[in-house]
């Protein structure tokens, strides 16, 4: 199974198509409206608008074997802890070995935010991104189909 956290996901038509290749199911999952899809292996799930939400739903659910799409790190972190394997749409993976470090600078970065330090501008999605995810959920689709 591949969850994506889908609010302002900008790579779920590449889900879709490497999900197809590996026979994979997806779950969209969103506090709003998603695109309804005819396909089977796709399910959409509209939570509750309430903060974190569909993160926790997520977590809820996801174990060894999924795949989880997210850029929210402590959705990734408790992916992660799960035995999930978990990847943010730029293709970055979280895994046991960097989560510790991710979840640290996350940290800090909001800390900075807050003390007025940093403006926090995220980098702009770029199609290198696009294709670093496309290539590493590709590899953690047939990881998961190894390890399942």
């Amino acid at each position: 199974m591949i969850y994506v956290d889908a609010d302002a996901c900008p790579v779920k038509a590449e889900v879709l198509k490497v999900a197809e290749r590996h026979a994979f199911e997806v779950t969209f999952v969103a506090n709003s409206g998603l695109r309804p899809s005819r396909d089977p292996m796709v399910k959409n799930v509209i939570v509750s608008a309430g903060f974190d939400a569909a993160d926790d739903w997520i977590a809820e659910r996801a174990g060894p074997a999924d795949i989880v799409i997210t850029a929210d790190v402590p959705l990734a972190v408790r992916c992660v802890a799960a035995g999930a394997f978990v990847t943010g749409p730029t293709g970055r993976v979280f895994d046991e070995t960097n989560i510790g470090m991710a979840s640290a600078m996350r940290d800090l970065g909001q800390h900075l935010r807050e003390t007025g330090e940093s403006k926090g501008y995220n980098a702009a999605f770029s199609p290198r991104d696009r294709s670093k995810f496309l290539e590493t959920l590709d590899r953690l689709c047939r990881r998961a189909k190894s390890n399942g």
